[in-house]
């Protein structure tokens, strides 16, 4: 007998995770081994069991399951990652595939193909085509580049420490600023790029690196 793929569910509703679970152990070849309804602690939960697959919501209440799916795939790339979501966004099929997900599919998808899509994710196969992802980070950089060009030096600096991770306070020890600057800078920033995240800024960064030079003489305005 054959070893099943085990997987691990992130949804907040309770009966979406029992449906879930339901279609995916009904064939006998698929376990679910673990669940949680919030982000918060859901990777680590993900990296203590090693499930084969994540089954991954992209919108929680508390955050988002491809900030999840970024954490667990950059602590153990052989976990892979689905993001199941209702919406239909390529901002947010493009950061799932920044974040390592090998599928980005609608919760309209039909059972059977769940089912064969987690099989082919768990084999080391990708749902996302690679026409459409090359299409989309290509149109997105160009995106991000033109928009760098009405942030002021500052606000390049302060971008550039977001793309890295940092809080606030760390990008204000960073920086020599206080940390009201900073969260009014952030504001700013994600007005001009027509954002409504830190994470999606950070994405319109990593589509231009290694270049921080993308950001940096993206303009010459001063503040």
């Amino acid at each position: 007998m054959t070893t099943p793929i085990t997987v691990f569910l992130l949804d907040d509703h309770e009966i979406v995770r029992r449906g879930l679970r339901a279609l995916l152990e009904s064939d006998g070849d698929i376990k679910v081994v673990g669940e949680s309804s919030t982000a918060g602690g859901a990777a680590e939960k993900i990296l203590e069991l090693k499930p084969d697959v994540a089954i991954l919501d992209a919108r929680l209440p508390d955050g988002s399951g491809v900030d999840v799916c970024r954490d667990v795939r950059s602590a153990n790339e052989q976990i892979r990652a689905l993001i199941l979501t209702s919406y239909d966004d390529d901002e947010a099929m493009y950061a799932a595939i920044l974040a390592g997900a090998s599928g980005y599919v609608l919760k309209q998808i039909e059972g059977t193909s769940l089912l064969s899509g987690t099989r082919l994710v768990a084999s080391g196969h990708s749902l996302i085509d690679p026409g459409a992802a090359l299409r989309l980070v290509q149109r997105s950089t160009e995106k991000g580049q033109d928009e760098f060009s009405m942030l002021t030096p500052q606000e390049r600096r302060v971008l550039e420490a977001i793309a890295d991770g940092m809080t606030n306070r760390q990008i204000g020890d960073h920086l020599n600023l206080a940390e009201k600057t900073v969260k009014n800078h952030v504001t700013n920033i994600l007005a001009k790029l027509g954002v409504e995240r830190r994470t999606q800024a950070a994405l319109l960064v990593s589509k231009t690196r290694p270049l921080g030079a993308a950001i940096s003489n993206a303009g010459t305005d001063t503040e």
